[in-house]
């Protein structure tokens, strides 16, 4: 009985080290739960002798087992590092995509107020070059017609004369002279030349006025347009800005793709105030220095058509001394 127990001790301890050496070493590093089987699989060999070729059964099949987990533990671990190598793709894919900041598509994607605000500034920037067309050919007509019509009566003798000269003509010039042949006829009978000079003298300026009234039409709008719309365009800003600081905190990033469009819609308001501003400024000083150089020759006129009535009065008394004479 002591042989047979030794002989199956001893079949029992070379299919363990059998199966210990047939499996790969990532058994090897498990193989320490084998222990109580070990001590276990000692006192199965009290059977006798024909029990020792049944163990080996139960032995063959576990390097399968062994080698089947180890390929299941190589492919479970490329499916384990996928998803550490998926996590940059998720973070591409949720950033925000920088889209083309150009005028027309800052301009469609600004907000509301923005947009009216840049609407208006552009409305404004076409009142100034319309303005500058329009006053620059009423100011060239207006003077080439009163240098005109001065150069005409420079040899006048008297008012009758000078209006034969102009003519039938519409004019700064032919008011003057209706005005000052008016206040003669009135004035008949009347001793009194000074009188009659001052009067027509206050004609005269109401004239001026009249007329400087109506050569700075438009240049109240270049005031008001060169002064107000940087700040107009400032309204802009702001609003543009604080709408980008409400989407920055809606979403809780301060990445610059998020920030950058609402920041540059807000500057494209000040730079379109900028420019409806700008030129504004410009034109209406060039039309200050016309419109002085203008009014200067209406002075002028307005001295011209004085002189002739002068000496109409002067020419009249001194037909009546020859006549009290004779």
């Amino acid at each position: 009985m002591k042989i047979m127990s030794f002989q199956a001790s001893r079949a029992a301890v070379l299919m363990l080290a059998a199966a210990w050496l047939a499996s790969p070493v990532s058994a090897q590093t498990q193989t320490p739960p084998a222990a109580p089987a070990q001590s276990t699989a000692r006192p199965a060999p009290i059977s006798p002798v024909p029990a020792a070729p049944s163990t080996p059964a139960p032995a063959v099949p576990a390097p399968a087992a062994s080698t089947a987990t180890a390929p299941a533990a190589a492919t479970a671990s490329p499916a384990a590092i996928a998803p550490a190598t998926a996590k940059p793709d998720a973070a591409s894919a949720t950033a925000p995509a920088m889209k083309e900041l150009s005028p027309w598509v800052m301009f469609m994607s600004a907000d509301v107020i923005v947009k009216a605000v840049m609407i208006g500034l552009a409305f404004a920037s076409l009142m100034t070059w319309t303005v500058l067309i329009a006053k620059s050919i009423e100011l060239s007509v207006a003077s080439g017609r009163l240098r005109s019509a001065l150069k005409k009566i420079s040899e006048a003798r008297s008012l009758a004369e000078a209006q034969m000269a102009l003519g039938t003509k519409e004019g700064i010039l032919p008011s003057f002279l209706a005005a000052a042949l008016r206040e003669a006829r009135m004035s008949a009978g009347l001793s009194s030349d000074a009188g009659i000079k001052e009067r027509a003298a206050s004609s005269f300026s109401e004239i001026v006025r009249a007329e400087a009234r109506r050569i700075r039409i438009g240049m109240g709008v270049l005031a008001t347009i060169g002064s107000t719309s940087p700040f107009v365009g400032l309204f802009g800003t702001v609003w543009g800005i604080m709408n980008s600081f409400i989407g920055i905190s809606k979403s809780q990033t301060t990445n610059l793709a998020v920030v950058a469009p609402g920041i540059a819609e807000a500057l494209l308001a000040t730079a379109i105030g900028l420019v409806a501003a700008i030129p504004a400024v410009i034109i209406y000083n060039h039309f200050s220095r016309v419109t002085k150089s203008y009014l200067e020759l209406v002075s002028r006129a307005s001295g011209a058509a004085g002189r002739l009535l002068s000496r109409d009065l002067d020419r009249s008394h001194g037909s009546v001394h020859s006549r009290a004479a004779e």
